[in-house]
């Protein structure tokens, strides 16, 4: 399989079905034996997938892509070893960065209802116009790239969960910014905008927000 067919859906299905860390294996860049160049987009992929995990709190390292082929069973067998070796040394998924397993499973499923919508942000904002591996790798360390992620989906992945949270029962805004550690004005921003989209109420009787 070509491995620009590996979406973030397949990358958080895993973590949310108790992988501790992902390995992606493609071809050489530029070595493609399609017309897609599709591990160009598997690397897009997992750098905004690692962008992803790292704003939800979880290690980026747990996901890792390297490029091998067919015939260098060397590099394979060094970067399965090297990787798992990594993984151990990350520990559980979510207990390695201070989550239990409510809170990890909050957020993985945030980030997976949200993943649609990534994946247009991707093919309209995030997609870059080389054929470099160096352009890539800057292009996601860049500050652009950050206010672009800020922009277009912390917002989103910030009401997810909050709708999320609210199909428990209705809450405080004190309460959901404790819950999801975020400042009581960026939660109230959130809830005016979900407000707006009549996605959340909020309920006069309880003085909470609650699902529309």
């Amino acid at each position: 399989m070509c491995t620009g067919r590996v979406d973030l859906a397949h990358v958080f299905r895993a973590f949310s079905n108790g992988a501790d860390g992902v390995s992606i294996g493609a071809c050489h860049l530029n070595e493609c034996n399609y017309i897609t160049h599709g591990n160009y987009h598997a690397l897009t992929m997992s750098h905004l997938a690692q962008k992803l995990l790292e704003h939800i709190g979880l290690n980026p390292e747990r996901l890792k892509i390297k490029f091998m082929s067919g015939s260098e069973s060397n590099l394979f067998i060094e970067g399965v070893n090297g990787f798992v070796n990594k993984t151990k040394e990350l520990g559980p998924l979510g207990q390695g960065e201070g989550l239990n397993e409510k809170e990890l499973k909050f957020k993985l499923e945030a980030v997976t209802r949200l993943i649609p919508y990534i994946r247009l942000v991707e093919r309209e904002r995030l997609r870059l116009p080389t054929m470099q591996e160096e352009d890539y790798h800057k292009f996601f360390e860049s500050d652009e790239l950050s206010r672009l992620f800020e922009d277009t989906v912390a917002d989103k992945l910030a009401i997810a969960q909050i709708v999320l949270l609210l199909q428990e029962g209705p809450r405080s805004t004190a309460e959901i910014a404790e819950t999801l550690g975020l400042t009581s004005s960026k939660v109230s921003k959130h809830l005016i905008d979900s407000s707006k989209q009549r996605l959340v109420r909020y309920d006069e009787s309880e003085k909470r927000y609650a699902l529309a």
